[in-house]
């Protein structure tokens, strides 16, 4: 049978420097930010187009991993100034985690301008950067067959009323547990996510960390459990690795169908497990198509049960 060709993915979102310390480690001006780690997690799966914006300061080691990627880098704005930067600490549980600084620099004027070819892509990803920027994104582009929206914390305190706009514009909302109970006021997450598809979305994805991912959608629900991990190093990014690979994989099929999600969360959940074993995107930049098949047979295996 003829293989299908893979849809490429239009992947918005900040493109930063990160500093990070956790009770054992520490370091300093590494690769982050939510469209660096969607993109790379994404481009295992179908081609990426990435679109952000940078400093002059920004490294060439950085641009060349995107480019060992594949990753179509036209949408990539370099500005003068300093590149987007963020400083923060984990606590010994990893899901206590303190922000001590965050200097925006050039990403504080970004205004995502999309080239042309990146306006027919359709697999279009919005990154968790404000809703005034992903309605912006949207104005773009032209019959996109799939919209991917994160959101976070910030933007549902301080922008509310453009991102409940927004979720009328979209196929599908990525969110966390702690998002989506501050975005309904709800504190059961299965009341939530009905709540939230009510608000426009026609799936939502909701993130629990170490707990797994839901998703919800008008007459169905699923829940898939998390990869257990002995060895954490860094959460930073796992839920753009997740939400990056989730639309990368459905784009590889093409068809966007329950069944290709329900696949497309274990795989979003397979390499997000990976992202976390090693600082920054240290751990995918040595990561093959192999490893996450054998860890996606793994998750099969330990799901499986025998009903009586």
């Amino acid at each position: 049978m003829k293989k299908t060709k893979p849809s490429s993915v239009v992947i918005v979102g900040s493109v930063a420097l990160d500093s990070i310390q956790t009770p054992v480690e520490s370091h300093t001006d590494m690769l982050g930010g939510s469209a660096s780690y969607a993109s790379v997690a994404a481009s295992f799966f179908a081609p990426v187009k990435m679109v952000g914006v940078v400093g002059a300061d920004f490294p060439k080691t950085c641009v060349q991993l995107f480019r060992k990627r594949g990753i179509d880098l036209a949408g990539l704005q370099i500005a003068e100034g300093k590149t987007f930067r963020w400083a923060g600490v984990y606590e010994w549980d990893y899901n206590t985690r303190r922000t001590l600084s965050t200097d925006l620099n050039v990403f504080e004027q970004f205004n995502p301008t999309l080239p042309a070819d990146y306006c027919d892509a359709p697999f279009v990803m919005l990154g968790n950067i404000h809703p005034a920027l992903q309605h912006c994104v949207l104005d773009q582009v032209r019959k996109p067959k799939f919209i991917l929206c994160d959101t976070m914390n910030l933007w549902i305190e301080t922008a509310k009323p453009e991102l409940l706009r927004l979720l009328k514009r979209v196929d599908a909302l990525c969110l966390n547990d702690s998002e989506a109970r501050e975005l309904t006021g709800l504190t059961s997450l299965v009341k939530a996510g009905r709540a939230i598809l009510k608000l426009g979305p026609r799936y939502v994805v909701i993130k629990k960390g170490e707990h797994g991912a839901l998703l919800f959608s008008n007459g169905d629900f699923f829940s898939a459990p998390a990869y257990p991990l002995e060895d954490i190093h860094d959460p930073t990014g796992a839920g753009d690795c997740f939400a990056g690979a989730l639309i990368g994989h459905v784009a590889k099929g093409g068809a966007v169908t329950i069944a290709a999600l329900r696949r497309a969360i274990i795989y979003g959940s397979v390499v997000a497990s990976y992202n976390v074993e090693c600082f920054s995107l240290k751990r995918l930049e040595t990561l093959t198509s192999r490893d996450i098949s054998r860890r996606y047979a793994e998750f099969i295996r330990l799901s499986r049960f025998h009903a009586p």
